[in-house]
């Protein structure tokens, strides 16, 4: 804006609030005298722009650029706020803030938990031969399962994969004449570290079908290549089938797993790379070449998809699921009976216990910005906590509260975006975030127009 737009602004200046200081019409010839001036005062860095010392909504109004601004102090502004619903589970969607280096800025999220949320569910069976009876208790249990999560939402989509191990010596039998199971009648699945059977859908005959034509089969040591399974369920995302659903991912198995490093006994020294290996039948191709999966791999493409994983294991390697589930996102271990028969139950209390819990996390942050976290549960406010704020025993359409607190230790800082969310649910609150120090960058002086005297 010329210097016209600015005479034409001098009447709203003259009225803008802020107390005296800021309606004063000074002739200001420095960003330093304009920000000290009054505490409502900001500054405009564009070239040529008049006035440039007014109140910050005088000179957005005139149509300074938000990024050339200067203000005495940080500020926040909600760009949207929705009322809540169930499509809408978090409130405000959009905030604006600018902080100053060692200025604390603090702001409210409200959650709300939302009734019938759509529920994706991927069930991985463990086909080694030690699960062969689990396999008969699932393979009619395809409306019962869906049935199951029909009693959290109206609208449940299932699918299937299976997994027992790599088929590579010294993990598994190989060779023409091998046979994978330990009685010759016994009818047998070739073995395969991962295979998608089914892709999700809302048919539980399907599922039946499919489950009926699965087999068990074997390998030579305990552990199991749960891991490559769990991975490509999660980068496969076009081929199984997620969609905008509350997404599970049931994992049943008897057995610990195989990690990154393993497969060197095997000749593969290739790392996982996190891409889709799926042929056209579903086949992982890439079992051959690439190594296991390492914890901390999985920890990360399980929370880039979005994915909730439950682990339904037996007894005996229930502690070593409960101390791996500490190191992965939104992870619960519920013990298996031998034979499969409380997968039902099972599958209840752990969806409620995962559905129940609500964490708000944030996107990756600039080098020079932090949050901290404090949660309102219904109770005392919970502790602050540095990567998120936490409330378990949420009730469908309870409502809990979270402060969050945003400081920069340095700047300038360009405008960055972060994301808060609730995993396993729609709706997030886009952040607008940026830190400058007043002045700094701003020409040392300006010529004011000659119609603005001190009076």
């Amino acid at each position: 804006m010329g210097r016209a737009g600015g005479l034409l602004l001098l009447p709203l200046l003259l009225a803008a609030p802020g107390g005296a200081g800021a309606e004063r019409c000074e002739l200001l010839a420095s960003c330093e005298e304009c920000v000290r001036m009054h505490p409502h005062c900001a500054w405009c860095e564009q070239p040529g722009f008049l006035p440039r010392c007014a109140p910050p909504e005088v000179l957005e109004g005139a149509g300074c650029p938000p990024g050339a601004l200067v203000l005495p102090q940080g500020s926040l502004r909600v760009l949207q706020d929705l009322e809540l619903q169930d499509q809408v589970p978090l409130r405000p969607q959009r905030i604006r803030m600018w902080l100053l280096p060692g200025e604390e800025q603090s702001f409210q999220v409200r959650f709300r938990r939302p009734e019938g949320h759509p529920v994706d569910l991927y069930y991985l069976m463990d086909l080694s031969y030690s699960m062969r009876d689990d396999l008969e208790t699932i393979r009619g249990l395809g409306s019962d399962l869906m049935d199951t999560l029909r009693n959290f939402s109206s609208s449940v989509r299932i699918g299937l994969g299976s997994f027992v191990e790599k088929p590579v010596l010294p993990f598994s039998s190989v060779g023409p004449r091998s046979w994978p199971c330990p009685r010759g009648g016994d009818q047998c699945e070739a073995t395969a570290a991962f295979r998608h059977e089914l892709a999700l859908s809302g048919r539980a005959g399907a599922f039946t079908e499919r489950m009926g034509g699965l087999h068990s089969t074997a390998n030579l040591d305990a552990p199991e290549s749960g891991f490559d399974a769990v991975l490509q369920a999660a980068v496969c995302g076009d081929r199984l089938g997620w969609g905008s659903a509350t997404r599970v991912l049931l994992f049943c198995s008897d057995d610990a797993w195989h990690s990154a490093g393993d497969g060197k006994l095997g000749g593969i020294t290739h790392p996982s790379d996190t891409r889709c290996h799926l042929d056209a039948s579903g086949h992982y191709t890439a079992q051959h070449r690439h190594d296991y999966p390492s914890v901390g791999l999985l920890a990360q493409v399980l929370e880039a998809a979005d994915i909730q994983l439950i682990f339904a294991v037996t007894r005996p390697v229930v502690p070593l699921y409960e101390e791996l589930s500490r190191q992965l996102p939104r992870a619960v271990v519920r013990e298996l009976r031998g034979d499969s028969s409380n997968v039902l139950r099972l599958l209840a209390d752990a969806y409620e216990a995962l559905a129940s819990t609500v964490e708000l996390k944030h996107s990756p942050l600039p080098p020079n910005i932090s949050l901290s976290f404090e949660s309102h549960c219904g109770g005392a406010p919970g502790p602050p906590r540095p990567h998120g704020g936490l409330c378990t025993g949420v009730r469908v359409k309870q409502e809990v509260t979270f402060t969050v607190r945003a400081r920069a230790s340095s700047c300038p800082l360009p405008r960055s975006h972060v994301t808060l969310r609730a995993p396993g649910l729609q709706g997030a609150l886009q952040l607008e975030l940026g830190a400058r120090c007043p002045c700094r960058g701003a020409p040392q002086r300006a010529r004011s127009p000659p119609e603005c005297r001190n009076p």
